[in-house]
């Protein structure tokens, strides 16, 4: 399809978790230009697409979710949730899409509930399967529904947390959604809002890992497509503002439409999501926050304050890849993950530290790039001593949030 309304343009960067080591910084990095454009026959927010998800999701694909206790926190609720809400049990067969380190499935089976994790990087796959998870190391595809179904293998509840916007042909990956739901089985889905992006200036979501930004509205349609039906969906904070999915098969009689459906379809409408006007002014709210970003660091610097980042996450690369940030701005950015731990972020090639590091450096400010997570974040530094500092998030705007 021929999109032509370019609704951000972030310039070129390297994929968002190609992060380097000091081997790998002697060699040049792969750029990739970074632009969304609108659909205006579906409404469908989509990146400009130059390089496969096998060169993105691979071997070295850096993103584990255990290292968020948040995080866990928000999986063992989401089970406990379902066990109670769907009736789930030793008799049930739970599947995870997209299972990482086994951060959701451990929980699964804390509770004596068969699970199955599919998930194609090698480095989250084998830390799930060291707490004794199965997992099938492969994208999920109708090919890979097709075998699970001929093994018996069908799901009474599957779930894919933040997965939708990775999966570069969304609509075939739905199909196969719904190919893996036994009649009865439910479909649910975490992923962004699109709404809360464009409204709270959330440019830094954007990145090569992202092929598509999704409504409610189109993420409903895309489902109906795929015989599947949507019965309910649940608003909730992470990310930034999320929204969680419900959907069965279309020939499933045993779940009731929930009225917030169609509330939130209608809130969509009634915002103005299906014209272009709701997405103008992106590119220049991505713009003003770049340059309060990089005023607040020149002027950091100039006043002798130390600026040190926290959370090597795929968003805060974004950030900092567009406003061109460098070393000499930003000393270091400390992150828990130890895979992360001693090397570079893409692009800007700034050194990551463990968080201990980050309080033995004593900074005077501290950029926290992960703002969903601000609030652990000063939680676990205040835990390590760190004091006289003053922490600050770029998202929806520069601000100083909290003082240790």
């Amino acid at each position: 399809m021929d999109l032509r309304f370019l609704m951000l343009d972030l310039g070129a960067s390297p994929p968002s978790n190609a992060y380097l080591t000091k081997v790998t910084m002697r060699r040049p990095e792969k750029y990739f230009p970074l632009r969304v454009y609108v659909c205006e026959n579906c409404w469908l927010v989509q990146a400009e697409a130059y390089s496969r998800a096998a060169e993105l999701f691979n071997e070295e694909y850096a993103y584990f979710s255990s290292f968020s206790n948040e995080w866990v926190r928000h999986a063992d609720n989401l089970v406990a949730d379902a066990v109670s809400r769907f009736g789930l049990g030793p008799k049930s067969h739970v599947i995870e899409i997209a299972s990482n380190d086994g951060y959701l499935l451990q929980h699964v089976q804390r509770r004596g509930i068969p699970c199955l994790g599919i998930e194609p990087t090698a480095s989250t796959a084998a830390v799930a399967r060291q707490k004794g998870i199965e997992v099938v190391q492969e994208f999920l595809s109708m090919d890979l529904a097709q075998q699970l179904v001929q093994q018996g293998r069908q799901a009474d509840f599957m779930v894919a947390i933040n997965v939708l916007a990775h999966v570069p042909e969304i609509n075939d990956f739905a199909q196969a959604c719904g190919h893996l739901l036994k009649q009865d089985g439910v479909f649910t889905c975490e992923f962004p809002h699109l709404y809360r992006l464009i409204t709270e200036k959330q440019f830094d979501t954007v990145y090569h890992e992202h092929f598509s930004y999704l409504s409610f509205k189109t993420t409903v349609e895309i489902f109906a497509k795929a015989g599947l039906r949507v019965f309910d969906v649940e608003e909730i904070g992470t990310h930034g503002g999320s929204l969680r999915v419900s959907s069965c098969r279309t020939d499933s009689k045993s779940h009731p439409t929930n009225p917030r459906v169609t509330a939130l379809l209608e809130r969509e409408r009634a915002a103005g999501m299906f014209s272009r006007d709701f997405y103008h002014g992106l590119q220049t709210a991505a713009e003003k926050i770049k340059d309060e970003l990089l005023l607040f660091l020149v002027h950091s610097k100039a006043s002798g304050n130390q600026v040190f980042g926290y959370g090597a996450a795929a968003k805060g690369n974004t950030l900092l890849n567009f406003a061109g940030v460098k070393p000499d701005l930003l000393t270091a950015v400390a992150d828990k993950s130890t895979f992360k731990q001693g090397r570079f972020l893409p692009g800007t090639r700034i050194p990551i530290v463990s968080p201990a590091d980050l309080v033995s450096a004593k900074p005077t400010r501290v950029l926290v790039l992960a703002w969903n997570l601000r609030n652990e974040v000063a939680a676990e530094l205040r835990a390590l001593g760190l004091s006289n500092c003053e922490l600050y998030t770029a998202i929806p705007q520069l601000e100083m949030y909290e003082r240790l």
